[in-house]
């Protein structure tokens, strides 16, 4: 049933965020900070697919503190969870038996940082979000855009719940929200499904190069005691990825015995076979990897994508009505591994950008964001290693050569800027590439991806609408399947996506959109661009503890 044919409850609101994640809930924080400092009324709401804030929060994580600083600098006092200071760097080059340590490159180095579950700060900062008065509703997924006559964004309205699989309304059903706002700020993270309707329609991405995007599979393990070292960071290149593939893997030391593995891929690989979980799996068996693991627990699985296409790939960050915010428009810095304090500041800039236009009277205003962005450090900092993702496109090796080239001679003013291709055309035919054999799970040290998914508590009422929609129910089994082996069974690291036999004798793709964890490397991936990833009803998806 389409939300359009019933009544639906209208809210207002002099700004929406759609996010709980750090760029929304700084948003959020700062527009009350300026509020109170002018003595000022000014509602704000902000709206959470997740169960929780936090309930979808994926990253490492280490976190730069710069952004925190400036708008929250008593954070210490006020009980944030950062509780592990960064204590030792070590970078790691594979083989398939032996691991060379190798110099440190600058914008790794983590001195002055934290590890953090990401997941906690964001619970923290939801916590200050409500104390000056924010309106944080979890369990709200934000389904469709509301224009006004003009076209202007005029807010969101939320996804209906208790609407059955077919489509048709329950005895559960309610009608979702409009909530209707003066700005709307579009936090969703890496891929959101609303900001995609918003480049299309005002032509955002318009003169900038595509994004290009990463998966990250993430572990959490609570090891022996005598294995822990709180603050010690560990990264890795080589193996178990080709010199062909970008990838790598981080090793973080918690608090409480706990340590975070996790895996990264860059989603302009080429072979069709690999899959992006079974490496993450493979690498733990190492020899220089798996003693940490030996004897230990695994408490807690994961997968998200993110944005890894720098500066040449931010989109135009204003449209009639709101703004783009955090990793939904791209700030992550990939040669130091952290978007979370980018993120922030350009929650920051923004939230004063709009401060001065509801105080001022003046609308217009609103389009200094992208403008006051680009005299901040932020800027500064993403412009300077904007050429060394897309270096990698040439190969590991190239890509190191020309990484230490830009950081210590041309110190990131180099006078030209690299382009990157779209991740879904990046794929060869299946035929064309060697095929992978992965080791079967033990259970032990590697897992399967259901046993995975479990960890993650991720739950979708059934009976609802499948949120991962086909555009053409024929290209599966025409194009994916006949060309490129059906790689979503490869690429989707939930098994959400498998082929089974038919009642003709062939084949078809079932999608088990229960085992989603809303990680959007499909909507990313598919080499036709036939997979459509929207909301589901709210509150679905995975809940993570401690991520």
């Amino acid at each position: 049933m389409r939300g359009d044919t019933v009544s639906r409850e209208v809210m207002e609101f002099d700004v929406v965020i759609v996010g709980g994640g750090p760029a929304g809930l700084s948003a959020a924080i700062r527009l009350k900070q300026l509020a109170a400092e002018r003595e000022r009324d000014l509602s704000v709401c902000l709206i959470e697919k997740g169960s929780e804030i936090g309930a979808h929060i994926l990253s490492g994580a280490v976190i730069e503190t710069r952004a925190l600083d400036e708008f929250i600098p008593d954070w210490k006092e006020r009980g944030a969870p950062l509780n592990t200071p960064a204590t030792e760097d070590r970078f790691l080059f594979l083989t398939e038996t032996k691991a060379v340590r190798l110099m440190t490159p600058p914008q790794m180095n983590n001195h002055g940082n934290y590890i953090v579950s990401l997941g906690n700060v964001c619970r923290w900062l939801g916590q200050q979000a409500e104390e000056l008065g924010v309106e944080i509703y979890p369990g709200f997924a934000a389904a469709e855009v509301l224009y006004d006559e003009s076209g202007r964004v005029k807010g969101v309205a939320t996804g209906d719940m208790g609407v059955s699989r077919e489509g048709e309304p329950t005895d559960n059903f309610q009608p979702g929200v409009e909530l209707h706002a003066a700005y709307t700020l579009f936090a969703e993270g890496c891929r959101g499904s609303l900001t995609k309707t918003l480049f299309e329609k005002f032509n955002l991405r318009e003169g900038v190069a595509p994004q290009t995007y990463g998966i990250g599979i993430k572990e959490l393990w609570e090891v022996d005691p005598a294995k822990h070292q709180p603050g010690l960071i560990i990264h890795t290149v080589g193996w178990p990825m080709d010199t062909d593939t970008y990838g790598g893997s981080f090793i973080y030391h918690l608090e409480n015995n706990q340590v975070a593995v996790g895996f990264v891929i860059g989603l302009d690989y080429t072979n069709p076979h690999l899959s992006p979980f079974d490496e993450m799996q493979r690498f733990k068996t190492h020899p220089a990897i798996r003693p940490t693991f030996e004897g230990g627990r695994r408490i807690a699985y994961g997968a998200r994508a993110l944005s890894e296409g720098g500066l040449q790939a931010i989109p135009k960050l204003v449209f009639p009505g709101g703004a783009l915010i955090g990793d939904t428009a791209g700030f992550l810095n990939v040669p130091k591994i952290k978007g979370t304090h980018t993120a922030m500041k350009s929650a920051i800039v923004c939230a004063e950008a709009i401060a001065d236009a509801v105080f001022n009277g003046k609308p217009a205003v609103v389009e200094a964001y992208p403008e006051r962005l680009r005299q901040s450090w932020l800027w500064d900092e993403l412009r300077r290693v904007r050429n060394i993702r897309p270096s990698f496109h040439w190969g590991m090796w190239t890509g190191i050569a020309y990484s230490a080239l830009e950081t210590y001679v041309f110190r990131g003013m180099a006078p030209w800027t690299l382009r990157h291709k779209a991740d879904h055309e990046c794929l060869k035919p299946a035929d064309a590439c060697p095929k992978i054999e992965y080791p079967k799970p033990d259970g032990v040290i590697t897992f399967d991806k259901l046993s995975s998914v479990f960890l993650s508590s991720t739950n979708h009422e059934e009976n609802q609408p499948v949120h991962l929609t086909l555009k053409d129910a024929a290209v599966p089994t025409r194009v994916n399947l006949a060309i490129y082996d059906g790689p979503e069974a490869r690429y989707c690291p939930a098994g959400v996506y498998e082929y089974v036999d038919d009642s003709a004798g062939g084949k078809r793709l079932q999608i088990n959109a229960q085992n989603c964890v809303h990680c959007k490397t499909c909507d990313i991936k598919d080499p036709t661009q036939n997979i459509n990833w929207v909301v589901p009803e709210g509150g679905g998806g995975p809940n993570y503890p401690n991520m």
